[in-house]
């Protein structure tokens, strides 16, 4: 009793081990050595595919999502969102317009480049909200569209969504799932390898790592300390575009007054428009834009 409870201990070591120095090296060592170590008979079966499903865990923790990955991720996200929305087409020049202005923006951005590029899609709906998913896919109602009072303020929104898939917000997400899952798995792994269970019917345990983005994006949000930084991070955008970055506030400030009275969509997935914009506040005062809006405001009103 008192060697596998050492063993169990050793498992759990092994696994935080490899969370620790984020190797897949590691992760692959405990896996071939695990199984080794059973099939000679120094450790039972069962403990062996307790370390080595472990193993296999934490070695998918440490694995780098590529940008062709953060695509395709991306895509499925974005067809679980179009699942509850529906593709607004009533007017395919204003869906040129706000790709044109995403695209003034990511050009002059640090990420200028995406794997199949930028693309904002329009959602039919009048709620006010937004979406990003990783990869490039932006998604905004005709609510939100329709609460914009200038182009710099539409900017403002697309600048924030641009930042989340920059900021790799969603891949993030995803990445710290795989750490947390995987020591889940380290702890039932043992708790299966103490008690007689069979470990090896241990589900797979990323394959809902969609599902999780679908239900941060469209139920939870992103933690307060994400939105603030994209917000921060859209200011930077904005300002390397050329535009305003007091459109972010003056959105925010459109917001504050008619979000109240708008349930669900950012009322339910981002803090306060008051609180945004108390961040905001704080680091607009560093950028110095010469203030040319008045050229882009006779566009945007022909568009909309």
């Amino acid at each position: 009793m008192k060697t596998r409870t050492l063993t169990i201990i050793a498992v759990t070591a092994i696994a935080l081990c490899a969370v620790i120095i984020s190797c897949e090296t590691m992760a692959a060592i405990a896996d071939v050595g695990a199984q080794v170590a059973g099939e000679a008979g120094v450790i039972d079966q069962n403990i062996a595919n307790a370390i080595s499903n472990s193993a296999q865990a934490i070695g998918s923790a440490a694995e780098e999502i590529t940008p062709e990955q953060e695509y395709y991720i991306g895509r499925a996200v974005g067809a679980n969102i179009l699942s509850s929305y529906r593709i607004w087409d009533g007017s395919p020049e204003m869906t040129a317009y706000v790709n044109r202005v995403c695209n003034a923006i990511t050009v002059n951005s640090p990420k200028p480049d995406a794997y199949n590029g930028y693309h904002v899609a329009i959602l039919d709906s009048n709620e006010i909200n937004a979406f990003a998913t990783s990869g490039g896919h932006i998604f905004v109602t005709r609510g939100l569209i329709a609460a914009a009072t200038s182009e710099d303020a539409l900017a403002g929104v697309l600048a924030h969504e641009i930042s989340h898939i920059q900021l790799q917000h969603s891949i993030k997400a995803i990445k710290n799932s795989r750490i947390t899952n995987a020591l889940l798995v380290t702890g039932s792994s043992a708790a299966g390898a103490a008690t007689g269970y069979n470990v090896n019917e241990l589900t797979d345990i990323f394959r809902d790592s969609v599902g999780d983005i679908v239900n941060t994006l469209v139920n939870n949000g992103y933690s307060q300390t994400q939105e603030f930084e994209a917000d921060s991070t859209a200011l930077s955008l904005l300002a390397s575009a050329g535009y305003n970055p007091s459109g972010l506030t003056d959105m925010l400030n459109e917001l504050n007054k008619v979000q109240s009275s708008r349930p669900g969509g950012f009322n339910k997935t981002h803090p306060t428009p008051a609180q945004r914009l108390t961040n905001a506040q704080k680091s607009i005062g560093q950028y110095t834009v010469v203030d040319n809006s008045s050229y882009r405001q006779a566009r945007f009103n022909a568009v909309k």
